[in-house]
């Protein structure tokens, strides 16, 4: 299975085009668009979002990770075996946070800068078309890096890290249809009977939406582990000034 994060945006031409290389070099592959509408431009949040969406997918997905405003430049282009799963995308730190709780979790992280070039032109601003998509499509098709320094050359785990980036990033990573925020924060992380602030709001928690009044603010365990902030029936979003970015502080 190929597995597209991207904030190329829904029904962008250029997630279009990603698809059709896939059919033509992995043909038969399943594909998934698992999330196109990340910030654009901002590998931090997305790097939060791929470590909480990713590990439920089968063994040896390859996903291809594209939140990448460097292309074209200094940054690598990488492959990342993190357990059972491949990532391939930009060396930006947009594997960094999955990569990091994998090693703590002692399962195996080995990372490849990837030297091969197509026959063809590529495009310095689209190397989700024309590299990560067709390394990716090899990736599925059962190709392995370990023996081909032509290709992917082996990396150490530290020329691809971002310390500085906190386990739990208290900021809006991303704003979902219904309103509802989204956060960088484990809920495992937040101690019982904790509140949240976000915007001068002071926020309880809740199990499920509807344990509220519609309308009301709370905060909630998400479906994949992480803070998210909503409202019963009403878009959070608009009632709090929620953006990508916005701080959130939480009082013991």
């Amino acid at each position: 299975m190929i597995a597209l994060f991207t904030d190329f945006g829904i029904g962008s031409p250029y997630v279009g085009q990603v698809h059709a290389v896939l059919e033509t070099l992995a043909t038969g592959v399943a594909r998934i668009d698992l999330c196109h509408d990340l910030t654009p431009f901002e590998p931090k949040g997305a790097a939060y979002l791929l470590n909480a969406f990713a590990l439920s997918f089968e063994a040896e997905t390859v996903f291809i990770c594209v939140v990448d405003p460097g292309v074209g430049g200094a940054r690598l282009p990488l492959i990342v075996r993190v357990g059972r799963h491949w990532f391939v995308g930009p060396e930006n730190g947009l594997i960094e946070i999955l990569a990091r709780h994998a090693v703590a979790a002692n399962s195996p992280v080995i990372g490849w800068m990837i030297k091969w070039r197509p026959d063809a032109e590529i495009s310095a601003t689209f190397h989700g078309r024309d590299l990560f998509a067709p390394i990716a499509a090899k990736l599925a098709m059962g190709w392995r890096p370990d023996n081909e320094p032509d290709i992917a050359t082996p990396l150490l785990a530290d020329e691809y890290r971002y310390p500085d980036w906190p386990d739990n990033f208290a900021e809006i990573i991303y704003i979902d249809r219904y309103g509802n925020g989204m956060t960088g924060i484990h809920a495992s992380a937040i101690p019982e009977g904790a509140q949240l602030i976000c915007n001068g709001e002071v926020l309880t928690k809740a199990r499920t939406f509807s344990d509220r009044r519609p309308g009301e603010l709370f905060w909630f365990k998400n479906a994949h582990g992480l803070v998210e902030i909503a409202a019963f029936r009403a878009r959070a979003c608009d009632q709090l000034g929620l953006t990508p970015g916005t701080g959130i502080e939480i009082r013991l």
